[in-house]
């Protein structure tokens, strides 16, 4: 097994458990270790730190496993970690059956998101470690879960800052349909494993989505990035009068209308418009338009710390206009999954927004990522998702 051994004074954040090592802080490596190969973490000193898995084409060279000096990667210490996570998930209610199963670094398992659509597993795989383990995982998944297909999802550019090919496709199992029905909170939604969003839906908002609904009765909602209609089902499962989806994306936009039209809700209380949701809210804003309640749940804006500032423009830009084109005492629910973006930064960005609009916010809920997402006290790049529900004047 090769040996990396870290810069004096560089070993503190492993030391505290933080799973990521940079390139920067490693002295020397002796051995040659392959792409995804097991190495041990020693201090300049000699100390061992744990053990991890080696990336040379990543900023981030080594993913630590373990912090124990003498634990064995092997297929059971796999099986281990899967177990915990599984254990670990909160129970769903009567009727759900979609969740985050493995969120990678907070579970222990680095690079690595398996999610559960009914019967049915989607992985992504997004560091050279799980890549290297991955037969392994997809074989111990199949076992623990009973699933009846795995699916892999690894297409973000994080795989090319790994050195590792794009890849979608079929893993273990049957071969996916085209769209597979979940139930969530009392409602049932259509998702696209294959081809939608991530892996599909965002079951990171699955608590958001209820919490949001609830000042949505006799309302009228402009749901911006609508995507499959997550927020939409839920405001008009909670008596929306009416709902307006805005996204880019026609292919989404019909899976929304699918979606409303599974739950039985009234056509003509859904709208849909095909548009740039930027050009679209300073339109509506010129035309002067209305709403009760405003969803901003954009996509990640932020792929680098040099994008911050330019991101941080474009959600001020978009909270800018949501505060302009409520009514009085409206509801704004805004959202940004940016993990640059600290909270502090975000609810910043959105005050400025609301003090640019003329209006005063007072915020009513502080929103995170649902629990099966979890976050680890020693890893904050893991709480990326932040939102806040805020009443407007």
């Amino acid at each position: 097994m090769a040996t990396v051994t870290l810069k004096k004074g560089r070993d503190k954040s492993v030391r505290h458990r933080h799973p990521w090592i940079f390139s920067g802080a490693i002295a020397r490596v002796e051995g040659d270790p392959a792409p995804g190969a097991t190495v041990a973490v020693q201090a300049a000193d000699g100390t061992p730190l744990g053990r991890g898995a080696w990336s040379p084409e990543s900023q981030i060279t080594v993913r630590l496993w373990s912090t124990d000096p003498a634990a064995l990667i092997d297929e059971a210490f796999f099986r281990n970690r899967l177990s915990q996570a599984l254990a670990s998930r909160p129970p769903l209610t009567a009727g759900d059956n979609a969740q985050r199963l493995v969120n990678g670094e907070p579970d222990g398992l680095p690079g690595l998101i398996v999610d559960r659509y009914a019967d049915f597993l989607v992985c992504q795989i997004f560091s050279a470690g799980a890549e290297h383990w991955k037969d392994t995982i997809v074989g111990l998944l199949r076992e623990l879960t009973g699933c009846t297909g795995i699916y892999e999802r690894s297409e973000a550019e994080v795989r090319d800052k790994e050195g590792l090919p794009r890849c979608c496709g079929r893993l273990a199992g049957a071969e996916p349909p085209p769209l597979i029905e979940i139930g969530e909170g009392g409602f049932r939604y259509l998702v696209d494993i294959r081809q939608g969003h991530k892996t599909g839906f965002y079951l990171d908002q699955r608590d958001n989505r209820a919490r949001v609904a609830r000042y949505c009765r006799e309302a009228s909602v402009l749901n911006c990035f609508a995507y499959s209609g997550g927020f939409a089902v839920a405001a008009l499962g909670n008596g929306a009068r009416l709902v307006e989806n805005i996204d880019s994306s026609a292919a989404a936009l019909a899976l929304a209308r699918q979606n409303i039209a599974l739950n039985g809700f009234d056509p003509d209380r859904a709208q849909f418009t095909d548009g740039d949701v930027f050009r679209m809210l300073r339109r509506y804003v010129e035309e002067g338009r209305r709403f009760d309640v405003v969803v901003l749940d954009p996509p990640k804006f932020i792929e680098s710390r040099r994008h911050l500032e330019r991101a941080s423009r474009g959600y001020k830009d978009i909270n800018l206009f949501a505060f302009r084109l409520l009514n009085p005492g409206g509801i704004l629910a805004t959202f940004s999954c940016s993990g640059l973006m600290d909270r502090e930064l975000f609810e910043r960005t959105v005050a400025y927004a609301a003090l640019d609009a003329g209006r005063e916010a007072r915020v009513l809920e502080w929103l995170d990522q649902a629990a099966d997402h979890p976050a680890a006290l020693h890893f904050p790049e893991g709480k990326y998702l932040k939102g806040l529900i805020c009443r407007a004047w």
